[in-house]
């Protein structure tokens, strides 16, 4: 077992294959580019490893290509993949996604009935010596299995003394109604220390009106961070103390895919090295506007030196 994991993520592992050219339906031939490692718990987990703290993750892939592609991504970062199971008669989990001129982007799943969707049992003492376990909506919503998993792995780090960030990185394609959504969500939301919603996660997770209200309702209910992402605006800190804005670093954006999770794994690392909140939503936005600059959903994840050098350079 590894020691002194400071950071564990857990949930789906995937490729993703995107269409080249903007405006591809997916139900016509055109080309395609990838494959490319992802899952949002994935993207994290490797942004937090590439920012210098030592990373665990837990989850399943095919015996096949695919899985070696994130395995291979893993292992060159170094996250701790001992958890990652390889079950025989599952092929990796598939995105495929499409890019519109408009910025949106639609997505084709292949995750539950794929390996993806067949964790791992949670072993408590490997999780448990985890300072921070993140949990993403999406892996909540993959499977029953997959949840259960994710609440224990929730028991395991609070019991210990840990503590819990969670993205809800909502999913249409994956999700029911908002009311199933909060009941699953309800008990992560509760446990968490960080919660990094947008503005309209902010709302649906709360069922309040207002992007500032819907983040102070979500402190009433037990967080002690909010963290709204604002995309081009930066992001705003709201703790029950305070309130941050925090401007971001304008880039060109290449592909939106990941930047998310980037944002979150700088969030957690600035929380993890005491940073005062201004310089941990600094952070946070820096990694985020990388990530947008990469074509492939892990590819924008940079190395801390990298980094703090885009951000001396924009100071």
């Amino acid at each position: 077992m590894s020691q002194g994991l400071e950071v564990m993520s857990l949930g789906e592992l995937i490729v993703e294959v995107m269409r080249v050219e903007l405006d591809q339906p997916l139900d016509k031939p055109a080309h395609f580019t990838g494959p490319f490692p992802s899952g949002a718990p994935a993207i994290f987990a490797d942004q937090v490893a590439r920012l210098g703290h030592p990373t665990g993750f837990i989850g399943a892939v095919g015996p096949d290509d695919f899985g070696k592609c994130i395995l291979d991504r893993f292992a060159a970062d170094g996250v701790d993949a001992r958890q990652v199971a390889q079950p025989e008669g599952y092929a990796t989990g598939v995105a495929v996604v499409t890019y519109f001129s408009d910025g949106s982007r639609k997505f084709l799943y292949h995750i539950a009935n794929a390996a993806a969707g067949q964790m791992p049992e949670i072993d408590a003492e490997y999780v448990g010596q985890a300072r921070f376990l993140h949990i993403c909506g999406s892996s909540l919503s993959v499977s029953e299995r997959m949840r259960r998993c994710c609440y224990e792995a929730v028991e395991a780090v609070k019991a210990r003394g840990g503590r819990i960030s969670f993205d809800p990185n909502l999913r249409p394609e994956l999700l029911g109604g908002e009311e199933a959504l909060r009941r699953i969500c309800g008990p992560v939301v509760e446990a968490a220390y960080v919660v990094l919603p947008s503005g309209a996660e902010a709302e649906i997770l709360t069922g309040v009106s207002g992007h500032e209200a819907a983040c102070r309702r979500l402190l009433e209910m037990g967080p002690s961070v909010v963290a709204l992402k604002r995309g081009a605006k930066g992001c705003e800190v709201f703790t029950r103390e305070q309130r941050l804005e925090v401007p971001a670093f304008p880039v060109e954006a290449v592909d939106p895919t990941g930047a998310g999770d980037c944002f979150d794994a700088g969030f957690v690392v600035g929380l993890l090295e005491g940073l005062p909140l201004e310089e941990v939503g600094a952070l946070a936005n820096a990694c985020g506007a990388l990530g947008a600059t990469k074509k492939g959903p892990m590819e924008g994840a940079f190395f801390r030196d990298q980094v703090e050098a885009f951000i001396a350079q924009r100071k």
